[in-house]
């Protein structure tokens, strides 16, 4: 996209409490300490009311539609939120036949229980910054599910389905935040570096994309252009 055919706008995402984990097995689930591009994503084009999801009787989950925006993100925390975790049951099937014995009293539910360690963000405040080409109109689509007067899919929600937003906006500049920029393999160790999503394939998800994003040492009002973020692939690739 050239400057003169891109609209930039931001948005202002509040949440109490809030969860971006990654594909992940075992009994600690992590989260990353920032709202991933691929997550931004899917939030802004739900409130856009565009709908992402393809169904195919050929597949056995819900695809993502190959035909949708591709989009310049950027996501900066305005103040870090504190990481907290807590335990929760795990319910799932066992691989091999561990705990067969308990199968047949559960009637076919499952009948395999692990102690969970689950990661959340408690006073999550951050901003998103989108670049799309003018011909969408994004931002008056966004203000619009804003205002209710779109048909959208479900509530939007802070990466759980448990964790709701309590402030989500467009603003007309974003507030001081702490920009996340991608590391070079010869770049200096930063502080709070992370591996963040950001096209996600649901049907290999050996072809998830990501990029390991640090945050910029200084609050800046304006994100440095390495913070921008082809999402979810750059366009004609």
């Amino acid at each position: 996209m050239s400057e003169t055919s891109i609209e930039r706008f931001w948005l202002r995402v509040r949440a109490p409490f809030a969860a971006f984990r990654i594909f992940q097995a075992g009994v600690y689930r992590a989260t990353s300490p920032v709202m991933p591009p691929s997550v931004a994503y899917g939030l802004v084009l739900n409130l856009a009311g565009i709908e992402m999801r393809e169904y195919s009787p050929k597949s056995t989950t819900t695809l993502i539609r190959p035909d949708l925006p591709c989009l310049r993100i950027a996501v900066g925390i305005v103040k870090p939120p504190e990481l907290c975790s807590l335990y929760q049951q795990l319910h799932t099937y066992p691989v091999g036949n561990s705990g067969a014995e308990f199968q047949s009293r559960t009637h076919g539910a499952k009948y395999w229980i692990a102690p969970t360690r689950r990661e959340l963000l408690v006073g999550y405040n951050g901003i998103i910054g989108i670049e799309s080409p003018h011909e969408l109109n994004l931002a008056e689509q966004v203000r619009r599910g804003l205002r209710g007067e779109l048909t959208r899919y479900g509530l939007p929600f802070a990466g759980d389905n448990n964790f709701l937003f309590d402030r989500l906006e467009t603003i007309d500049q974003p507030e001081a935040a702490y920009w996340y920029t991608p590391l070079a393999p010869d770049d200096e160790p930063r502080k709070g570096s992370c591996r963040l999503s950001v096209g996600i394939d649901r049907a290999d998800n050996s072809k998830t994309t990501g990029a390991l994003l640090a945050p910029t040492i200084e609050m800046a009002s304006e994100p440095p252009d390495p913070a921008w973020t082809w999402t979810p692939r750059q366009p004609n690739n």
